[in-house]
């Protein structure tokens, strides 16, 4: 389960786009905390703080404390050139809520896939799924395994066992996660190579 991260902020006094720029110069990011029947805050975020944070990989699927509050993070703007966050939403939520976020997949197993193993390729369909769970019980990732995984076969949402307590979000379709198909890279190279032996075969 992904721990709680901690991020310290104060208060923002003005909104607007000149405010939000002056933030930025002083090394501050502009965010807002919003939900849970409550208005809305403007406040601002040290910059390092929140790129350690994103740079965690698990920023947007953790419940991060934002100057005492509880919440989860539900966008955050980076600059088209530079990359530097420019402003970050985050939903207030109670400790217990039920959430949807969007959970990593990690794909194990790969050596017990005897379609791999022949030369298949792992189509990745989905990288993530989405769930819904206790806020207290965000899972880290979820690990699909791909053992007895053939060519043509795929890998569907039913067959995934989800955490205790997560379900997924999308519930009107068995979509597909993952297939496993045949290399066509490799095809044409088999082919180039059974036309080198028969040029070679000629020149005999």
């Amino acid at each position: 389960m992904s721990e709680a991260l901690t991020l310290s902020a104060e208060t923002r006094d003005r909104a607007g786009k000149g405010a939000s720029r002056a933030l930025r110069r002083e090394g501050r990011v502009p965010a807002v905390i919003y939900g849970n029947k409550k208005d809305p805050v403007g406040i601002s975020l040290n910059e390092r703080e929140l790129v350690k944070a994103l740079m965690t990989g698990h920023f947007m699927n953790s419940v991060v404390m934002v100057g005492g509050e509880r919440t989860l993070p539900k966008d955050v703007a980076f600059h088209p050139v530079t990359d530097r966050p420019l402003h970050v939403d985050f939903l207030r939520i109670s400790e217990h809520a039920t959430v949807t976020v969007a959970v990593p997949i990690v794909f194990v197993d790969e050596e017990d896939a005897p379609g791999i193993k022949r030369g298949g390729v792992l189509n990745i369909v989905r990288h993530e799924l989405e769930l819904v769970c206790d806020a207290a019980s965000i899972p880290d990732d979820i690990r699909i395994s791909l053992k007895g995984l053939e060519v043509g076969d795929a890998l569907h949402i039913s067959a995934v066992t989800l955490p205790k307590g997560a379900q997924s979000a999308i519930t009107d379709r068995d979509f597909t996660i993952a297939t496993v198909v045949a290399p066509s890279a490799l095809k044409s190279s088999e082919g180039d190579t059974q036309t080198d032996a028969a040029e070679e075969g000629e020149g005999a």
